[in-house]
């Protein structure tokens, strides 16, 4: 599973109804809505790299509203249940 973080600005006029838009993309599993720089931030998760191609220029770029995309591809994924349970190795139940 590839992971690629893409930062959206937007006309801010419509950055509800692009969150909406983006959202709908199948291969879109969350979009946030944030302060700073860009807009909204979604969170791309495609079997291969080669994917990307088609979900981010050939469509993501392409939604009304959309001004500019920055994707970062992710290298490795953690979270909290991943961390705790590193943590949690060679620890006896109690």
């Amino acid at each position: 599973m590839v992971t690629a973080i893409v930062l959206i600005k937007c006309d801010v006029t419509s950055i509800p109804e692009t969150a909406e838009s983006i959202a709908q993309i199948p291969q879109v599993s969350e979009v946030y809505s944030v302060t700073g720089e860009f807009d909204l931030v979604a969170m791309v998760r495609v079997r291969g790299h080669e994917e990307l191609s088609d979900v981010i220029p050939g469509n993501l770029n392409k939604m009304p509203g959309v001004t500019h995309t920055e994707t970062h591809i992710a290298f490795r994924t953690y979270s909290r249940h991943d961390l705790e349970a590193a943590f949690a190795i060679g620890l006896a139940e109690s």
